[in-house]
């Protein structure tokens, strides 16, 4: 569901009304006398819809977390909110940056949208930028030829699908001045070559049993889940264009089974 056409849609109805009401239907009733419901409803709920659009379209916007590939960042029913101002304002629906403000940095958590089907929304952290050469081996990351420094936070475990319970490594990692938490499962292989796909700049990059490495394009940014063996992301899709970004992931706002975690920020 496209929700910010809808609300655009309904901004342009409700608005429409109130104007004709103000310069044509007002004339032809009496002052004091109150216009018909089909008029009266969207002039009142034209200043809200007008006020929930420029918000989410410009300020912050609200998401859900549906999967676990952020773990342990992000826990699958967190509900979060995103700076859409702080990598430049863009136009609501079509999505088109008018002003620049920030660039993407390594380490931050961004929400885009999917580039294999723009329709949806995901979330990852991106760990390389335009010109970056990312390497991903024996689980181990590397950016411009420096490793990523990790360290051993001890072992992490979740249940997935049930009873399914899933045990890993976590670690602490840093990009830049970013430091968080991953995971990584020994049990799982480096990387699943099968379900790599053709992606833009496939060329770009080169894989095998160990791992791949991949030279960031212009205009394009790498993208990983901190839940490095439970996630979908640009090893397997590719890279997320510029033109693809909706904002940075700042805060939990919301989680119905764990109250602990409102108003945590996303580090």
């Amino acid at each position: 569901m496209n929700f910010p056409l809808i609300m655009l849609i309904l901004l342009v109805i409700t608005g429409g009304i109130a104007l004709l009401d103000r310069f044509v239907l007002r004339r032809h009733r009496a002052p004091e006398a109150e216009g018909p419901w089909w008029v009266e409803y969207p002039k009142s709920f034209f200043p809200v819809i007008l006020i929930v659009f420029c918000l989410r379209s410009f300020l912050v916007e609200p998401f859900k977390i549906p999967s676990g590939s952020m773990i342990p960042t992000l826990l699958v029913g967190d509900f979060i909110l995103v700076n859409k101002y702080t990598y430049g304002i863009r136009l609501p629906v079509v999505n088109i940056k008018v002003l620049d403000i920030n660039e993407p940095r390594r380490g931050e958590v961004m929400v885009f949208r999917y580039p294999v089907n723009p329709s949806m929304d995901y979330i990852k952290r991106i760990v390389g930028v335009p010109g970056d050469t990312v390497t991903y081996r024996d689980k181990r990351l590397t950016i411009n030829g420096a490793p990523v420094k990790m360290e051993s936070r001890g072992e992490y475990t979740y249940v997935e699908s049930g009873l399914n319970y899933i045990y890993n490594r976590r670690y602490s990692e840093s990009l830049g001045a970013q430091e968080h938490d991953i995971l990584i499962n020994p049990e799982v292989p480096d990387i699943q070559l099968s379900s790599v796909h053709p992606f833009p700049y496939h060329q770009n990059c080169s894989y095998d049993d160990r791992g791949f490495t991949c030279k960031v394009p212009p205009g394009n940014y790498f993208t990983m889940g901190d839940n490095r063996d439970s996630s979908s992301d640009s090893r397997y899709w590719g890279f997320v264009p510029e033109r693809n970004i909706v904002g940075k992931a700042f805060m939990i706002w919301w989680n119905f089974g764990d109250f602990k975690r409102i108003g945590l920020s996303i580090q």
